[in-house]
């Protein structure tokens, strides 16, 4: 038997294959790991989020409609088990309180800093105010660090509606936030 793809190891996953979540696993988690470890210095915190995302892998793969990557899913995943596990550290608490503390002092990552504009500040108002297929892409391209084509395959659309929108939605954001 040949190499299975992705998208048959997570169709195997979904039938409660072990050794499928195995290869699976084995294939994504050296990039998953380097990727969250370039968006989050706190190590552990890595680590737990990693293990977290397998796990919603070997519960959620049934959930999975087809579309798209398997490792966009994944990665998906990933960025929202960071940002959980940061949250359940309190972490995320510190994080928005040196904001509002001492923006002039702030020993806070700027991806931090960013993900609290996200939901607290000017930027929460200004991505609240774009169509949820501009915001889609925001979300997929700047706060998951997907590249354009990753983000295609994870929402279904074409690379070239990827960065069309996300133009679109840069002027919409300037304008919002001038």
């Amino acid at each position: 038997m040949g190499v299975l793809s992705d998208q048959e190891l997570l169709a195997a996953v979904a039938d409660g294959d072990r050794g499928a979540l195995r290869e699976l696993h084995d294939r994504h988690v050296v990039w998953v790991t380097a990727r969250l470890r370039r968006r989050c210095g706190d190590g552990d915190a890595v680590v737990e989020a990693v293990q977290d995302t397998f796990v919603a892998v070997w519960r959620g793969a049934g959930r999975w409609d087809g579309r798209g990557e398997p490792s966009a899913w994944i990665w998906g995943i990933a960025i929202r088990r960071l940002i959980g596990v940061l949250r359940s550290r309190g972490r995320w608490d510190r994080s928005l309180a040196s904001v509002i503390a001492n923006e002039s002092e702030l020993v806070v990552a700027a991806e931090d800093q960013v993900l609290v504009g996200v939901e607290h500040g000017d930027l929460a108002g200004a991505l609240g105010s774009l169509s949820p297929e501009l915001r889609a892409v925001v979300q997929a391209t700047v706060l998951d660090g997907l590249t354009a084509r990753e983000a295609a395959r994870l929402l279904g659309i074409p690379s070239g509606t990827v960065k069309t929108r996300m133009m679109r939605a840069r002027t919409q954001l300037r304008g919002a936030l001038a």
